[in-house]
């Protein structure tokens, strides 16, 4: 079920018109952990066990820590990483199409088991509970509280993910009369838009780079896709982050912002506070800062940005171009770190308008490994990028087209939305009519959310 659907409609109303009834004000939290079970359950119920594993083992692990972090964390945030490592990355040595992995009959069918949707990410909030918790030593939650916090459905498949001392104090009871509608309804149908409009359209144009397909592309038509696909994921992932915010809304709950236009930043470190800021956020909280952070002098800091990036792009994938993407965007921010203080003393505006082409060329263009998991792949398509197609009938790409569907984020980007609330603020109306309208009727091919996978 994606928010996309049908049937996730139903589902969000039903949830909704139940949830604000005087009779189960007592009953909300309840009734939102029975609505994610059924959300995350919805086509595949064989993965409910393994989430109550998850939920019920992480609450074990968090009442033994608050009475002794120092041996019970480790060992919960160990079990956590343990659930992650065999599920995301268990198809690096097996196959599970093979007709029986091993004789013994539970172990052959937890190995087949297909990717948990959202594992990454209710594995981070696993952690965060652990950490955040027994931190500030608090009072141990309650069981119905632990399970909403990890999987609040509309965070649960691709986040944003929310650090559990900033969640844990909004579950309180909840009144109608407080919904901040008008925002809500923003954040939902900027996120359709966005979703619906231009990343589906755009899906259909960067199909293009799949093997085989990208070996009829010219030289001009690969580079155009790399940044097509670099708008495309951005605005799929915007997407799901500002329906998933404004759901959370609805329900009385303020999930954190997830992108804040990232394809505007001036260095590869600024970026990283700008793109999928939830992630970065816990990276650097639960891995950089206990690493030693930038406590250790230069040297020590390159090796745990290497460190993290690494691991940040093994978290996406069991693949060789997940942790290239990852140790490349290390790369640029360990040789950038000593020119930062320099750079930013050049104030012309010229100067950081260079600055922003370097960062999002390079940024779309490590895209590639995101868009082509096979390492050989990828190298193959970025080395076409640079030596002309012999192919005698080369794959035509409707330039025009493109322009169209990228041009809300390039407009988002340069600032329009601050313009409509400010000065424009009469226009407000006519642009979400306008958008409202366009992911109606122009809508792309219905596809899957690209973090679905991860």
């Amino acid at each position: 079920m994606t928010f996309t659907s049908w049937q996730f409609s139903v589902f969000a109303a039903i949830v909704f018109a139940a949830y604000y009834l005087p009779p189960l004000r007592a009953f909300q939290v309840q009734w939102l952990v029975v609505a994610s079970l059924f959300f995350y359950g919805y086509g595949q119920p064989e993965l409910l066990a393994l989430l109550a594993v998850a939920v019920f083992g992480t609450h074990s692990f968090l009442l033994l820590a608050l009475r002794n972090r120092k041996i019970w964390l480790p060992v919960g945030i160990a079990f956590n990483l343990a659930l992650l490592a065999f599920f995301k990355y268990k198809l690096l040595f097996i196959d599970p199409a093979y007709p029986s992995l091993v004789s013994f009959a539970p172990l052959d069918f937890l190995l087949k088991l297909p990717l948990p949707i959202g594992i990454s990410f209710f594995v981070f909030h696993n952690i965060s509970l652990l950490v955040d918790l027994t931190r500030q030593k608090t009072t141990p939650p309650a069981l119905a509280d632990v399970f909403l916090y990890i999987i609040f459905f509309p965070q649960l498949v691709s986040g944003p993910i929310t650090r559990a001392e900033m969640f844990m104090l909004q579950i309180q009871p909840k009144y109608f009369e407080h919904i901040p509608f008008v925002e809500a309804a923003r954040w939902i149908l900027t996120g359709f838009f966005f979703k619906l409009y231009v990343a589906n359209n755009l899906n259909e144009m960067t199909s293009y780079m799949s093997f085989p397909l990208y070996e009829t592309l010219q030289i001009q038509d690969r580079w155009l896709l790399v940044f097509l696909y670099s708008y495309q994921i951005y605005a799929d992932f915007f997407g799901y982050s500002a329906i998933a915010i404004g759901l959370g809304l609805l329900f009385g709950y303020r999930l954190p912002i997830n992108f804040n236009l990232p394809y505007v930043s001036a260095s590869f470190s600024e970026f990283w506070t700008r793109w999928h800021i939830s992630l970065s956020t816990w990276l650097r909280t639960y891995l950089y800062v206990p690493l030693g952070g930038n406590r250790h002098g230069p040297m020590r800091t390159y090796l745990n940005l290497m460190i993290v990036m690494g691991l940040g792009g093994l978290w996406h994938g069991a693949g060789l171009s997940y942790l290239a993407w990852g140790l490349m965007h290390g790369l640029l921010l360990v040789l950038e770190r000593p020119l930062l203080s320099r750079l930013a003393s050049i104030e012309f505006a010229a100067f950081r308008v260079a600055r922003m082409t370097v960062v999002f060329v390079c940024v779309s263009m490590l895209w590639i490994f995101f868009k082509l998991p096979d390492f050989q792949h990828a190298l193959n398509y970025l080395t076409g990028m640079f030596v002309p197609s012999t192919n005698p009938s080369p794959t035509k790409l409707f330039y025009n087209l493109a322009l169209l569907y990228s041009l809300p984020v390039m407009i988002q980007h340069l600032g329009l939305r601050r313009l409509v609330e400010g000065r424009l603020r009469w226009a407000e109306p006519y642009l979400y009519g306008s958008m409202a309208a366009l992911m109606y009727l122009e809508a792309g091919p219905e596809t899957s959310f690209i973090y679905f996978q991860f």
